[in-house]
């Protein structure tokens, strides 16, 4: 099959298109072509050697995965052969690809709604904001939630599904044209870090109190800050470190506040609970269809312009999802 071949660590200028072997569907996995896959900053992570998971040499990249199913494992009553699903691939990586496999358990229904690019720009975002949101941040309806790395695309849906939760939101982001996005999704205030101090700022949107929930893709100087803005029971929420530093937090600082320093990774509670990430999926797509979640697509690249897209997602100008097409 055709892939994305990554053969050592590198930029992703060093990728290669060619042939690799095709995978097999195992007990409980689905064997899928693939028709779109999400490009995430996890992906950038992994060629490089920086990120947890360290595949073996030759491998393809990516996890984010819609398309066809063509084959079906051991043990699956779900799914049947030709059925359009959207999920994760089940190694990790391996999405930049003309085949994929996935687990079952972890996979959902494509609605007939939805196209494969928009469905790879909603599982991974919107899975991952809602279960941040729900079970770990346990967001109310009256509470502020305040979102950093706001025009990216677990940060449009966190506000996307914050409004509909009920929530005020405040959106975080870089520059003017990313929070007129943000604003255009539904944020009921900005800040832009880049030209306003964000300390102050939440100081003044919150009468000094600080947010309920943050939820925080960034890390690094943003993270240090609201640590310090988090009202008293709140949430902070770790959700991944876009800017590229992991932050220390003092923790006399959640214990004044009596707030809570939450991890949320959205990839293993979908496979250790998969009943109630289902469930999570069924309201999601009860928003989809009532027009309230409107995934971003910003740009589609074939698979073999895999690199650039890449490379775009690093010069942190993107505001949305990006996807390849296979």
């Amino acid at each position: 099959m055709r892939a994305i071949i990554c053969r050592a660590y590198g930029p992703p200028d060093t990728l290669e298109f060619g042939e690799l072997p095709a995978p097999v569907a195992g007990d409980g996995q689905l064997l899928v072509r693939v028709r779109a896959a999400g490009v995430n900053f996890p992906d950038n992570l992994i060629i490089q050697g920086r990120y947890q998971l360290k595949p073996a040499m030759p491998f393809a990249p990516g996890f984010e995965v819609a398309g066809e199913v063509v084959a079906v494992g051991a043990g699956v009553a779900m799914f049947k052969v030709g059925d359009r699903i959207m999920g994760l691939s089940a190694a990790g990586y391996g999405a930049f690809a003309e085949l994929a496999v996935t687990d079952a358990s972890a996979s959902m229904p494509i609605p007939d709604d939805m196209d494969d690019v928009a469905a790879t720009a909603f599982f991974a975002p919107y899975g991952t904001s809602y279960h941040a949101l729900v079970q770990r941040g346990r967001l109310r309806a009256g509470e502020t939630l305040l979102v950093l790395g706001a025009s990216g695309g677990v940060g449009l849906a966190a506000i996307e599904i914050g409004k509909a939760l009920g929530a005020r939101v405040i959106a975080v982001a870089s520059s003017p044209e990313k929070l007129d996005v943000a604003r255009a999704h539904g944020a009921d205030e900005l800040i832009d870090y880049h030209a306003q101090d964000l300390h102050q700022c939440v100081r003044h949107l919150t009468a000094g109190a600080g947010v309920d929930v943050c939820l925080d893709t960034v890390g690094g100087d943003a993270f240090d800050t609201m640590s310090r803005n988090i009202n008293w029971d709140g949430r902070l929420l770790v959700i991944g470190f876009a800017s590229g530093r992991i932050p220390q937090l003092p923790v006399n600082l959640p214990l004044l506040k009596g707030y809570q320093v939450v991890g949320v990774w959205w990839g293993p509670f979908a496979q250790r609970d998969p009943e109630s990430n289902v469930a999570n999926f069924r309201e999601l797509f009860a928003m989809y269809a009532a027009g309230k979640l409107r995934p971003r697509v910003f740009r589609t690249y074939p698979l073999e312009r895999c690199g650039e897209a890449l490379k775009e997602l690093l010069g942190r100008g993107v505001v949305g999802r990006l996807v390849l097409t296979v």
